[in-house]
């Protein structure tokens, strides 16, 4: 399996540029993209053998970095709303027991399309059936860290032991250049003991990353103590599965020594701010201690299912404004670490700042291209810009995304997809998955 054909270079003229870099510099300059890189962010971009772009109109701003995901469940969008999450989960397991891999390909591709067309360019997954979730990123030329779910082998629907078919799945996609295959153990609700150490053993062996769920609800830890004595991520820790390379989601329930220990560990968190307020888990995840103790904290939407949306601009904004009622202070999270938190904070907690998160020299050419024209940047001011995408872009002021250099959104349109199949296709899916929901 290989990647897109090499795109020729080209140069945006005199955009306005959310360099995201060290500084966050927003620059009114040009950018050179060649060979699927930033080749040169400044004035007077070399033009040599590149079709040169009139960007006077728009801002240039890093891809976002969705940390936390279940992409392939688009077919599920509104099927078990307005419930707490232990009646979320009752109506999606006993839907996921109908799944097929056909279906599974047919959500990932309406997912990730929603996904392009908001500026996400890369997302991190938890599902299984992620071959199919694999071919949907290759398809429409997303960048996927995708995550096959692991349970203990009597919680799960799969068919074989899931940490054997998570392994067979990262062989099979390990060398990738949009795919990067990882384990997943889905919590500490269906995961013992042998399979959390199992998971970081696989992890440890093919160098991959472990995505789970951990702390998410009040009663997800009243269980664990009652059963374990611990909480989760303190559980977590004594088992010895807690380490680098490691993102956990939501992380709402955290007392101040679980924070010092998931910071001393080096794990990262997504944090999910929709999803966790739609499904009522209560409480407001510690974002602020999580940064100010070094945790690399990024931004999630979880499902459409929970969320219903995949939208980063949405959940930059609510991440926002979560943190500022609940503690009395505006100043909290402004928006340039709002921002942060979408694009290179997001890119750090996946260990991949060096490539991601930024538009910068040498960095993977993955970055959206707004109309500084549209309604919700006005007044289009350079010292304005990180406060609009912060609080008041549309996703629709959005014209086009690049991942790799490669254009995959064009004047709002997929470039690799026709959208009218990928919706057909999708409500076909649907059709079978709502007959079978819980009366």
């Amino acid at each position: 399996m290989t990647g897109a054909a090499p795109t020729p270079p080209r140069v945006f003229r005199d955009a306005l540029v959310v360099t995201q870099d060290a500084s966050r510099r927003v620059l009114r300059t040009d950018v050179r993209v060649e060979q699927g890189r930033f080749a040169h962010v400044g004035p007077h971009a070399p033009t040599e053998g590149a079709e040169v772009v009139d960007a006077g109109g728009l801002a240039l701003v890093p891809g976002f970095v969705n940390l936390h995901t279940h992409v392939a469940m688009h077919p599920l969008r509104g099927i078990a709303d307005d419930r707490d999450l232990a009646g979320f989960l009752e109506t999606l397991f006993a839907v996921d027991a109908h799944r097929t891999e056909s279906d599974v390909e047919a959500g990932a591709r309406a997912g990730i399309a929603e996904m392009l067309l908001g500026g996400t360019t890369s997302f991190l997954d938890l599902y299984y059936f992620q071959d199919a979730v694999a071919r949907a990123v290759v398809d429409l030329g997303a960048r996927g860290f995708l995550g096959w779910a692991v349970l203990d082998p009597e919680m799960t629907t799969q068919k074989g032991r899931p940490l054997d078919n998570a392994a067979a799945f990262i062989g099979r996609w390990k060398d990738h250049p949009r795919v990067t295959p990882l384990v997943a153990p889905q919590g500490v609700y269906v995961c013992g003991p042998e399979t959390w150490l199992g998971a970081r053993d696989l992890a440890a062996r093919e160098t991959t990353l472990v995505h789970y769920h951990l702390s998410e609800t009040r009663k997800e830890i009243s269980e664990h103590e009652a059963k374990t004595g611990r909480r989760p991520a303190d559980w977590l820790g004594e088992i010895g599965f807690l380490g680098p390379g490691q993102v956990a989601a939501h992380a709402v329930w955290l007392t101040g020594g679980e924070i010092a220990l998931l910071a001393r560990a080096g794990v990262g968190i997504a944090h999910c701010a929709s999803s966790n307020l739609k499904l009522a888990s209560g409480g407001i995840a510690p974002i602020v201690e999580l940064r100010a103790a070094g945790v690399p904290v990024g931004l999630g939407t979880d499902s459409v299912a929970s969320n219903n949306s995949l939208s980063m601009l949405r959940e930059i904004h609510l991440a926002g404004l979560v943190q500022k009622n609940h503690r009395w202070d505006a100043a909290v999270l402004p928006a340039q670490q709002l921002l942060d938190l979408a694009t290179i904070e997001g890119a750090r907690a996946l260990g991949h700042e060096g490539r991601l998160g930024s538009i910068e020299v040498g960095k993977a050419a993955d970055f959206s291209l707004f109309r500084l024209d549209h309604p919700t940047l006005q007044p289009a001011r350079p010292e304005a810009l990180v406060s609009h995408l912060a609080y008041a872009a549309a996703d629709d002021a959005i014209e086009s995304v690049y991942v790799s250099g490669e254009c995959v959104v064009d004047r709002r349109r997929l470039v690799r997809a026709d959208w009218n199949q990928i919706r057909a296709d999708l409500d076909a899916a649907a059709n079978a998955l709502w007959a079978a929901r819980p009366k």
